[in-house]
């Protein structure tokens, strides 16, 4: 089946020129690093040991980037290349990544840009991260002997499924992964049976990332125009959620006076998009995006602007949870955890399996089953400010207690890492 592939990507050469431009032209990539997405590397490789860390897109990125910082603390003399498949995701490692760690954008899985892309970073170990596998990718690497690992690894209900009937495709490259760390032991399990060998179980590293930043200026700006009215954040929702929100808002807002809703999409170019359905529920909106600051008129505040999570999740006590009500796995419970927030998520929370279930065995987790919940919910912490400040504790706490899985990885990691062996 590998072959098979291969020859497929092969086939499907020709239109992979004309369907980049294509979604550059829609802004899904970034017109003037397209080379780099056929292999085209324009950034010399450095000297020395290069560890290679491939990660999807912004969440997986930002989640890896406390490994990043500490193999690069720990070996002096070492290089990182980490490579993702989206705009966002570059923007973000631009403005985050340490000295001697270089973003390039992944290559597509095409034998001509993988070859190219090997042939000039040589990369001495290859990190994976989450569930990108790339066959193309992934198995030239290990041809070629390059050590790759999976790190925080996952296997969705509905990927399990989709590779039993693909076995022979994917069983080749996992038993080829020198170590495969997986998040839970339903994960371990299901790569077990997929064919990978060296399994372990560490948990997700995401526990061990730094708070969210901000800035003093804008968060003292903001809550100033907020002042003390009652308020919540709908945090990284996605389409098929925001009529739960705009909802629950109309049937709180008869019981809290003054209430502000604050909603960031997952996507900010929708902010027109929500601005409009919030109007034409009767609602009066606000866009940051549009330096727009909440006026006392505000119903509704759109934060449709880029890396500004840690200063809504600082402003709000509590936190529900995007793409949880919609079957997408829902986003990060970590950050706003952290950030002293109370969390609320729907059902669809698999992208999170391991911290819905610490949370749950902490008796701190807050779930809904459907969006009629959600109002419910948000309702009994804003009406139950103490409530409120307990379950964010018992919810930091969790969050707390797994910061050391890092150093598990680290540990499981280290006898591959280069220049390990020449430590003092």
């Amino acid at each position: 089946m590998l072959i098979l592939y291969r020859c497929l990507t092969i086939a499907a050469g020709p239109i992979a020129g004309a369907v980049l431009r294509r979604r550059a032209a829609a802004g899904k990539e970034d017109p003037d690093r397209l080379a780099e997405r056929l292999g085209h590397a324009v950034t010399p490789r450095p000297d020395g040991d290069l560890a290679w860390v491939h990660a999807a897109s912004v969440g997986e990125s930002l989640s890896v980037l406390p490994l990043v910082a500490r193999l690069l603390r720990d070996q002096p003399s070492l290089h990182l290349l980490i490579t993702t498949g989206t705009v966002t995701s570059a923007r973000l490692l631009a403005e985050r990544l340490p000295a001697r760690a270089i973003h390039q954008y992944a290559p597509v899985d095409r034998p001509d840009a993988v070859r190219r892309f090997l042939d000039h970073w040589r990369p001495d170990l290859a990190i994976w991260v989450e569930s990108e596998l790339w066959p193309n990718l992934l198995g030239t690497s290990q041809a070629r002997g390059v050590p790759c690992v999976l790190v925080q690894g996952r296997m969705s209900d509905r990927s399990f499924a989709a590779w039993r009937y693909a076995r022979g495709l994917i069983r080749p490259l996992l038993r080829d992964f020198r170590l495969l760390l997986a998040q839970t032991d339903v994960d371990a399990e299901r790569f077990r049976k997929l064919g990978g060998a060296q399994v372990m179980v560490t948990g997700t590293i995401k526990y061990a990332s730094p708070p969210l930043p901000v800035a003093a200026d804008h968060l003292a700006e903001t809550k100033s125009a907020i002042g003390a009215r009652p308020l919540w954040l709908a945090a990284s929702i996605h389409p098929g959620e925001v009529d739960a929100v705009i909802a629950a808002h109309q049937t709180l807002g008869a019981r809290f006076d003054g209430l502000l809703t604050i909603i960031v999409p997952r996507h900010p170019r929708r902010g027109p998009d929500i601005a409009r359905q919030a109007a034409g529920a009767g609602l009066t909106p606000a866009r940051r995006a549009a330096r727009e600051a909440p006026s006392a008129a505000t119903d509704l505040y759109i934060a449709d602007t880029m890396g500004e999570l840690g200063l809504f999740y600082r402003l709000c006590g509590i936190a529900f949870i995007g793409g949880s009500l919609i079957p997408h796995g829902g986003q990060n419970p970590i950050e706003p955890m952290q950030l002293g927030c109370a969390v609320i998520h729907g059902p669809s929370m698999y992208n999170f399996d391991e911290v819905v279930a610490d949370l749950a065995a902490a008796g701190a987790a807050r779930s809904i089953a459907e969006a009629g919940g959600l109002a419910v919910a948000v309702g009994a912490l804003l009406a139950a400010p103490d409530a409120r400040d307990a379950l964010a504790r018992a919810q930091r706490a969790v969050a707390e207690t797994k910061a050391g899985v890092l150093d598990d990885v680290v540990a499981a990691l280290a006898p591959l890492i280069p220049g390990h062996h020449a430590r003092p």
